[in-house]
């Protein structure tokens, strides 16, 4: 009987040290301690033994029994640090293989037309003024002189969040909230994001960037802002650019105009006879209406000034030969890597 016991258990043993991965090991748990298994069906039934063989039967099977399920164990434990060891090697890097070179981020095109114009306005002496995009509409409009029945004022027009708040249609409001705060002279550039009912086509779109700038002092004149601005236009885009400017109406200055850049289809034309070259308006500006000045409690009398107002998506597309201003808002990496 011990005999055929020892034989069993040999036989048990070496099912257990072929099983070589966690399928393996299931398989010989179940052939060596399952219902049907090797200590189920090889044992003897104590019960049946004879009275005499029966102690040696029980500490015989005891032993057995412990000897195996170390054994089994034991081989599990072999197997997962196996499989660990395994994994461990899958993962590890080559310090042979050649790297893989980083692809470096890029600036948006409307971030480096900004950086320029910052560049350039605060070498002439301009600071950076910052205000809420969510605005009150006395400021984005009352304290600009827009009169109640302007159509700027319409929700067909503007976005409002109830009836005394708007979203932006301008940075304008944020040269109200600094003249508010901040005695003459002031000389600012607003840059932000401003929204409007704009159907989107390739030069619209509802959400869009401006550049408002604001000028105030004793003895400003228009001839001033014509200069200031033709000084912008050559730092962005060269002494050879051509530009006019043509009356026009805002109801926060007076007089106003426009200025436009001769451009062609490659961008800007220095060309004044290309008849592929055609006049684009860029941006507003007048002189500050000496009601606005007033209600801010500026001396009109005293101070006089100019603001205009920059496209900064236009500005873009003139700089870099863009003809579509959906392009800065698709996220297109094949458009963003060319800057």
């Amino acid at each position: 009987m011990e005999e055929a016991i020892r034989a069993l258990e040999a036989e048990a043993l070496a099912v257990i040290a072929a099983a070589a991965d966690p399928k393996g090991l299931e398989e010989a748990r179940v052939r060596v301690f399952g219902k049907k298994g090797l200590l189920a069906v090889g044992l003897p039934d104590i019960k049946a033994l004879p009275a005499e063989q029966r102690p040696l039967a029980g500490r015989l099977r005891n032993s057995i029994t412990t000897a195996l399920e170390t054994a089994f164990q034991a081989r599990r434990e072999e197997v997962e640090e196996a499989a660990r060891q395994a994994s461990r090697a899958a993962q590890r890097l080559d310090v042979t293989l050649p790297g893989r070179v980083p692809v470096p981020g890029r600036r948006h095109p409307l971030t480096l037309i900004l950086n320029d114009m910052v560049d350039i306005f605060t070498g002439f002496g301009f600071t950076v003024a910052d205000g809420p995009e969510v605005e009150l509409s006395y400021y984005n409009f009352t304290a600009l002189a827009i009169p109640e029945d302007h159509p700027a004022r319409d929700g067909r027009d503007s976005f409002y969040v109830n009836d005394d708040v708007v979203l932006r249609t301008e940075t304008s409001a944020v040269q109200i909230r600094t003249m508010e705060t901040t005695e003459p002279p002031v000389r600012i550039i607003a840059p932000g994001r401003v929204y409007r009912r704009d159907a989107v086509d390739a030069t619209h779109c509802h959400t869009f960037h401006q550049v408002e700038g604001l000028l105030v002092d004793e003895g400003i004149s228009f001839a001033d802002l014509k200069g200031t601005l033709y000084a912008v236009a050559r730092e962005l885009f060269g002494a050879g650019v051509i530009v006019r400017f043509t009356p026009d109406y805002f109801p926060f200055t007076e007089p106003s105009a426009q200025m436009a850049i001769w451009y062609g289809p490659g961008g800007i034309s220095t060309d004044r006879d290309d008849p592929a070259s055609r006049w684009l308006e860029v941006l507003g500006c007048g002189m500050v209406d000496p009601q606005v000045l007033a209600n801010v409690g500026y001396d009109s009398e005293r101070y006089t000034g100019f603001a205009f107002g920059i496209g900064l998506e236009r500005m873009a597309m003139l700089k870099y030969g863009i003809d579509d201003i959906r392009l800065f808002f698709e996220n297109d990496l094949r458009f963003l890597a060319q800057f």
